[in-house]
């Protein structure tokens, strides 16, 4: 027992040692950083930013390469299946979280094949309606819907995205029916809600400001629990009465699982540093971005699960499908 339990210590004493070996030489090479969705979208702001500084301040390219496809799925694959030395890395939202809940097809386990490095941003929904449909708050389109039960109509990018299952949660909570339109992704959805063929929208802050700004459209709250600094006047949907709605998606960067713990904290603690400071916040800012809180393993593990909770809990009493 006494030679099993030494040779147990050594053995996790030569890990540890080699572990802390390749973080201090880390990086020695360029590092993939795989972003799951298209480039120049929402998720490849903070991504690219991350990138550039932890380039800057590691000293080897951290080159982004974007994988988009399958929700998110696609680029997630390709890095749970990757080595685990910390040259591979991805670049997610919380549409990862949502796939989950929707019990769709993956080839990979959430909570099982990553290691969580850092919440690089927030992207808050805003719930917009056409200014011709005469409401001009939460509680008065809830009214509006109460007296026409089925009659209204509210947008997504397409069935299973942020916006659909932020709709559903708003009707349980607001006891309220309203059909739900489907569309092929957010031009297309905002196309016609700017048009008044649909009645609301909780729509992606990057995709509303430039409406909102124009007058096109009107905004009756922020699905988050902060309002946006670029729409000071507008309450959140807690604020409005429709408690514990907080409908934010995360943009977060992982690693594939047994990716060595100093190297994620080295990755972490970079990007907290780069993160901080009114530039960061100012660039994030006029694209409907917040800089997240979360920028480090642990709270941002712990941000994962209570979102993956959150979408479960909307799934299940909605009785959304994947399609």
């Amino acid at each position: 027992m006494k030679r099993r339990t030494f040779a147990g210590w050594a053995a996790a004493a030569a890990w540890l040692g080699a572990s802390r070996s390749m973080a201090a030489g880390y990086p020695e090479r360029a590092v993939r950083v795989v972003v799951a969705w298209p480039g120049g979208g929402l998720v490849d702001i903070p991504a690219r930013l991350a990138a550039e500084h932890l380039q800057k301040t590691m000293g080897q390219p951290f080159v982004v390469d974007n994988k988009p496809g399958a929700g998110g799925n696609l680029g997630a694959d390709v890095v749970a299946k990757a080595p685990a030395d910390g040259y591979t890395l991805l670049v997610t939202t919380s549409a990862i979280a949502i796939n989950r809940a929707l019990g769709m097809p993956m080839p990979f386990d959430l909570f099982k094949d990553f290691e969580p490095v850092a919440s690089l941003a927030h992207a808050p929904l805003i719930l917009v309606t056409h200014p011709g449909l005469g409401v001009d708050s939460v509680d008065a389109l809830i009214r509006m819907a109460r007296a026409r039960p089925g009659q209204l109509s509210y947008a997504s990018a397409g069935n299973g995205s942020p916006g659909h299952l932020a709709g559903e949660w708003f009707k349980s909570a607001a006891k309220i029916q309203a059909v739900h339109v489907p569309y092929k992704g957010a031009p297309p959805a905002m196309v016609d809600q700017v048009a008044g063929r649909v009645d609301y929208h909780f729509a992606n802050a990057a995709v509303a400001l430039p409406q909102i700004q124009a007058g096109k459209l009107r905004p009756l709250a922020v699905a988050s629990t902060k309002r946006l600094k670029l729409l000071p006047d507008v309450p959140t949907m807690i604020e409005s009465g429709v408690p514990d709605f907080d409908a934010d998606q995360w943009i977060g960067m992982l690693a594939p699982r047994g990716t060595p713990r100093p190297i994620v904290d080295a990755l972490a603690a970079e990007i907290g540093r780069g993160f901080a400071g009114a530039a960061v916040e100012a660039n994030f800012g006029r694209s409907g971005l917040s800089v997240a809180a979360a920028q480090d393993p642990e709270r941002f593990a712990q941000e994962m699960r209570a979102d993956a909770q959150r979408w479960e809990r909307v799934v299940r009493q909605a009785g959304i499908k994947a399609e």
